[in-house]
């Protein structure tokens, strides 16, 4: 049987290597340059839309966002000038809860850095097992994802989360905000049984109280660890959650059930504790509740089947605009890596029961908001980074998005990638016979 196995692993290496091999794009140097891109439409991020407009930016930095009018004045000779009429501007993308960089092949468990081991591991960072070289990486900036949100996986406290910009030699280079979350794995209160074809029975989850009372206990020893002055001798599991009591990092709850997210929001609140809801697949069962309570949410998955045999068949693609008549403040996020790819779109089938650029602003302003950082990414606006991109069409609409230009904190990124490589290498190969 090791032989066997040893003979796949072979066999896939030689499949797999060839692809490997081809270059992957160096990551770009800093704006050398003041750059104006002009005539385009700019989609600005926060619901607003300028027409035939220009856009400058200068030492990574947007210094300006104006009409083109008589009246602009900017020294025309100072900048490197993109032409961009008749196409599009767009705040960079930000994909949220994702793994992207952390799993690389999801059929080979040694390519995935998410996990750790054991359930409490709330110092667990992601940031450092973050792969600038994946080749997926550079299949999402492609459709215009230039900012993630990279979190950890498996336990009930999986660890921190961070913020990396999507063109980096390591680590070091692509950390944009570290250590910024914890997450928390909240348990369900039912147990289901089938699958998405044969969704089966939902059965209450016996030990649901129980596994509260011991995130409970967990969270109360951590809370008394936090109010020691000085530690002699730290106790990691209680050092991912010291600055959530004092309000410096986020905690982000996992949590789907509408019960759940009640349960989750209620306990947080007994700590003074405002979190963040991760998936929230029924929050629109609970709008006002929400509301009340100030709550953010981050929406996964609206590409699928509802959850519910007597639910709407389009309940997942309306949700978010449930949420956002409701007024709930949400942002739209893909599970996974290179499902990132998927994100504008995701946001264009929300685009059919609400306005199309406050769908946009569901993966750019909304998230940046969710993540504190608005007042450098998420929307074009001056003084923000200059991190966006250019499509000669709508980059919401799968029939048109084609990023042609993108860049990050003002550096002009290689758009290039493995899959395009391979077309390009057997399109000539059967123009060839």
């Amino acid at each position: 049987m090791r032989h066997i196995m040893t003979l796949k692993y072979l066999l896939f290496t030689l499949l797999v290597l060839p692809a490997t091999l081809l270059a992957q794009p160096a990551p770009a140097p800093p704006q050398q340059e003041p750059i104006a891109i002009i005539g385009a439409t700019l989609h600005i991020g926060n619901g607003q839309v300028m027409e035939n407009s220009v856009i400058l930016f200068e030492g990574g930095k947007i210094i300006a966002v104006d009409l083109m009018t008589r009246n602009s004045e900017w020294q025309k000779d100072r900048y490197r000038q993109i032409r961009a009429e008749g196409q599009h501007v767009y705040p960079g993308l930000i994909a949220l809860n994702t793994t992207l960089g952390l799993n690389e092949i999801g059929a080979i468990p040694a390519t995935h850095d998410m996990n750790e081991f054991g359930s409490d591991n709330s110092n667990a960072r992601t940031i450092v097992a973050y792969d600038a070289d994946s080749r997926v990486i550079p299949t999402v900036r492609t459709n215009g994802v230039l900012m993630a949100q990279i979190v950890p996986g498996s336990g009930r406290w999986p660890g921190l989360s961070s913020v990396v910009q999507l063109d980096a030699w390591n680590w070091e280079d692509a950390a944009y905000a570290t250590d910024e979350g914890v997450f928390l794995q909240w348990p369900s209160p039912y147990a289901r049984s089938g699958w998405w074809a044969e969704p089966g029975v939902s059965t209450r989850n016996k030990d649901y109280q129980k596994q509260i009372d011991e995130i409970d206990v967990f969270v109360r020893e951590a809370a008394a660890y936090g109010q020691i002055a000085i530690v002699e001798e730290k106790n990691l599991r209680f050092e991912g959650l010291r600055p959530v009591f004092s309000g410096n990092r986020h905690l982000y709850i996992e949590a789907g059930d509408a019960l759940a997210i009640q349960d989750a929001v209620l306990w947080a609140a007994q700590y003074q504790i405002k979190p963040i809801i991760v998936g929230a697949r029924d929050s629109w069962m609970i709008t006002e509740f929400l509301k009340e309570h100030q709550i953010s949410v981050v929406l996964s998955e609206t590409h699928r089947l509802p959850t519910h045999p007597e639910d709407d068949i389009l309940l997942p693609f309306k949700t978010p605009s449930l949420l956002a008549e409701a007024g709930v403040s949400y942002a739209l996020a893909v599970d996974g890596f290179w499902q990132q790819r998927n994100l504008a779109y995701q946001a264009g089938q929300a685009a059919g029961w609400m306005p199309k650029e406050e769908a946009l602003k569901a993966i750019t302003l909304s998230p940046a908001r969710i993540l504190g950082l608005d007042d450098r990414i998420g929307s074009l606006e001056e003084g923000k980074d200059a991190t966006l991109f250019i499509c000669p069409g709508d980059v919401l609409d799968m029939r048109s998005s084609e990023v042609t230009q993108a860049f990050i904190q003002g550096r002009e990124i290689d758009l290039n990638n493995k899959q395009k490589e391979l077309y390009r290498m057997y399109k000539e190969k059967y123009a060839r016979d």
